[in-house]
């Protein structure tokens, strides 16, 4: 009974340790790839104006960005880490037209905000 069990043992744990082993390709459409790529430009901030709210302390930044969302609830913000401080962005505006139509609204109640120009695709 000893030898049954043991051998059955030796069988399980060779079968167990080849079963490690094993090679995994994945096959992707191109078009998966190109997508993906479409969907990193769309989400950059490359070519976008935004407004700058406020800068501070994160603590400060995350009340203000609350406060923001109340404010101006059509437009996204977001928290910006830029050492050594927390920086809230309102908006992605494509024309300057359209950025600075809303700085003016948003200005009457932040005055320290300022626009942001696009970040240059030439880094």
């Amino acid at each position: 009974m000893k030898t049954l069990v043991s051998s059955l043992f030796l069988l399980f744990s060779i079968a167990f340790g080849y079963a490690q082993d094993g090679i995994v390709s994945i096959k992707q459409d191109e078009k998966i790839t190109k997508l993906l790529d479409i969907y990193k430009s769309a989400n950059s901030n490359e070519g976008f104006y935004t407004i700058q709210i406020v800068f501070g302390s994160y603590s400060y930044a995350s009340l203000m960005k609350t406060e923001v969302g109340i404010d101006f609830p059509q437009y996204s913000s977001k928290i910006i880490f830029d050492s050594p401080t927390y920086r809230v962005h309102l908006g992605r505006f494509k024309s300057k037209l359209e950025v600075e139509r809303i700085f003016n609204e948003v200005r009457k109640k932040y005055t320290g905000s300022i626009i942001l120009k696009p970040e240059s695709e030439n880094r």
